[in-house]
């Protein structure tokens, strides 16, 4: 191999090299891209996003027809409460199974994701606890159990100190239903993995 060669062989590995390092996105660069990803989808949905004080003096409500959605500074969710619920909240130290319809839509992607809100006969199944303010669950079955996993994401745990969880006995009754904005931190075994949101349209109900 000529002198000649070997400089030019050795050139195309340094730009080989440059290019590999140029492509490889560091966990703030994903950060940052999940970020802008949220605030893209905010703005492109109307979306009226409200501070925890405003939130409060609602009520701990969101207004619907406003499109309002509050931040929640721990979590770093996004919330929309479309419909309060039946029933109660649950109770503190007592194990209650939760049936949960859903949607989820990954951001990042622009794409749906998983869902399981065909009709009234699929739903999710969740073990819940109450601890003081803490809730903790674990999927026992459903598409988000078949997919992920039996660990429950915190965002969806989110609603619970702002929502009652009943059934719909009577015509005048409805379930709880949300509408969530869940960052990767709060998110799904392959989100949080990957660094992506996902937007969540849920209902809560509880089982008999």
């Amino acid at each position: 191999m000529t002198k000649k060669t070997t400089r030019l062989l050795l050139a195309a590995l340094a730009v080989v090299a440059f290019a590999s390092c140029d492509d490889y996105e560091t966990y703030g660069d994903k950060k940052e891209k999940e970020q802008d990803a949220i605030e893209a989808y905010i703005s492109a949905n109307g979306i009226n996003v409200i501070g925890e004080s405003q939130f409060h003096s609602q009520g701990d409500s969101t207004s619907v027809e406003k499109n309002e959605y509050v931040y929640l500074d721990n979590s770093g969710v996004y919330m929309q409460i479309v419909r309060r619920g039946c029933g109660s909240q649950i109770e503190e130290d007592k194990q209650v199974n939760v049936l949960c319809r859903y949607y989820e839509y990954n951001i990042l992607d622009n794409a749906m994701q998983t869902r399981n809100d065909y009709n009234n006969r699929t739903f999710d199944k969740m073990s819940v606890v109450r601890q003081g303010a803490t809730y903790s669950a674990t999927f026992a079955s459903g598409v988000m159990f078949s997919t992920y996993g039996s660990s429950v994401p915190s965002g969806w745990l989110v609603p619970f100190p702002y929502i009652k969880i009943g059934r719909q006995d009577t015509p005048g009754e409805e379930i709880a239903r949300v509408k969530l904005i869940v960052p990767h931190s709060q998110g799904q075994t392959y989100a949080s993995q990957n660094v992506y949101p996902c937007f969540y349209d849920i209902t809560y109900q509880r089982e008999r």
